[in-house]
């Protein structure tokens, strides 16, 4: 007697129906989110002709001379610079102030916990644009402006908020049983803290400095209000400057930004398993 047909004639092998139709959705969402980037890309090995007759096809002559200029020229690596000095504070700060203050919403509790942590919360709601006044003005009584530091702290007062919910969950979900038995042994909790749940917690630390890097790097308001030296200037400013320079010459300027967000790029690269790791954990309890 010959067995019955599958109702799935695809699945023993892999290939049903929502397998194939599940590889065409991400293939479409992978192809409208490189697209842009590998425009750009190979819009930076272009000439300027090439690139307005053919903007998203190959270059028919490599233009290598387009980085290379870059590359070699002083103001990009300086621009790099203080891109990277602007993000490394902020990261550094943010992740210091958000972990203390995550810790003491999980494991303390005190009268206006909740209403403390709400107040925090609702500053998701609200863009730096909202705030950009009293910002400067507050910026300019600490005479930081036209400095990095003016710069930092406006980024980390808002970097807080998320950083905080995101560092909370994760040190909530860890074992009370390891804080139990610490404060058994006569471990204080910053003690605890330390040298129990910060080592435990490097995937939700890279996952918020990694965030917090990438916005950093590509902030544009705040920088643009409160530095005025060029020297000073990030990237998404100096871009700014570079397209003045070259205001008609777009293939430069492609090639400019393909090597400014080229760093962010390798970060997520290198961090993307601490990322996974850090947004899922405790997403399901067994």
């Amino acid at each position: 007697m010959s067995e019955p047909a599958s109702s799935a004639p695809f699945s023993d092998d892999g290939f049903s129906p929502a397998a194939v139709g599940k590889a065409l959705y991400l293939a479409a969402i992978v192809l409208f989110v490189m697209t842009p980037l590998v425009a750009t890309v190979l819009g930076g090995f272009k000439s300027l002709g090439e690139l307005r007759t053919n903007p998203f096809g190959l270059p028919s002559v490599w233009e290598w001379s387009n980085y290379a200029d870059i590359l070699l020229s002083r103001r990009y690596w300086q621009l790099l610079g203080n891109s990277f000095v602007i993000a490394t504070l902020t990261v550094v700060l943010t992740l210091i102030c958000a972990s203390m203050a995550a810790f003491v919403f999980a494991h303390l509790h005190f009268f206006g916990r909740d209403m403390l942590l709400n107040y925090l919360t609702m500053g998701l709601l609200f863009p730096a644009a909202t705030a950009i006044l009293p910002m400067f003005i507050k910026v300019r009584d600490l005479g930081l402006l036209d400095s990095h530091m003016g710069v930092v702290l406006p980024q980390v007062a808002f970097a807080l908020a998320m950083s905080i919910l995101l560092l909370r969950r994760f040190f909530k979900d860890l074992p009370t049983e390891l804080l139990e038995a610490a404060l058994v042994d006569g471990c204080s909790y910053p003690k605890f803290f330390r040298y129990v749940t910060l080592p435990l917690s490097r995937p939700i630390l890279a996952t918020v400095g990694t965030i917090t890097f990438v916005h950093s790097w590509n902030s544009y308001l705040i920088p643009l209000v409160m530095l005025n030296s060029d020297s000073l200037y990030p990237w998404p400013l100096g871009i700014m400057v570079y397209q003045g320079e070259y205001s008609t010459e777009w293939h430069l300027i492609l090639a400019f930004i393909t090597l400014t967000i080229l760093p962010t790029i390798i970060l997520f690269l290198f961090a993307q398993k601490h990322i996974v790791a850090g947004l899922t954990a405790g997403a399901v309890k067994g």
